[in-house]
């Protein structure tokens, strides 16, 4: 009988629908992550970070206006970290899974592979080193196909900041590159 009462005071309770929310939100939330770290093990484990801070929100999840919103953003974001945290942590490896030529593409030598899989690399380094609004303005248009109205309204912004925040952080990032290929050659 004792036994019977610890498996009903264990049984977890879900008042703002945690696991609701996470089978409708988890797939865009993986997706989200994978595009800007470019690794299934850091996307899983933006995936989870996403959802255990969500899990500590407690009730304050319902609450929000737009929750699928709010969950997309917090995989960009928590992305973004885990990009900076390479950049502390320069021997982690990147995941070259997509380096392969896709479908309908022509077969690329050894050599594109590699200096795409280095650009690849390059661009996640240098959208770590951005303040976090330019670097999730960014993710969002670029990595993401958002475009500049959806990323105003999502960010509580205007489209004119949104438009500005892209030309000068492309502008830099244009800097960056030139500068980097100046250093390869």
């Amino acid at each position: 009988m004792h036994g019977a009462m610890a498996v009903t005071e264990t049984a977890p309770v879900e008042p703002f629908g945690l696991e609701q929310a996470f089978r409708e939100h988890q797939g865009r939330v993986f997706r989200a992550a994978y595009r800007i770290t470019g690794n299934v093990h850091d996307a899983e484990d933006v995936l989870q970070t996403v959802f255990l801070r969500l899990a500590r929100q407690g009730e304050g999840f319902a609450t929000l206006d737009n929750p699928a919103s709010y969950l997309y953003r917090a995989a960009i974001n928590a992305a973004l970290d885990v990009l900076r945290g390479r950049r502390e942590r320069p021997d982690l490896p990147i995941d070259d899974a997509d380096a392969e030529g896709r479908g309908g593409e022509s077969p690329r030598t050894p050599e594109q592979v590699h200096e795409a899989a280095e650009l690849r690399a390059w661009l996640r380094d240098a959208v770590a080193r951005l303040d976090p609004r330019p670097a999730e303005i960014f993710a969002l248009r670029y990595l993401e196909g958002q475009d500049n109205r959806d990323i105003a309204r999502a960010l509580g912004i205007s489209r004119v900041s949104v438009a500005v925040t892209l030309h000068r952080t492309r502008q830099r990032l244009r800097n960056e590159l030139r500068d980097w290929k100046r250093g390869r050659s």
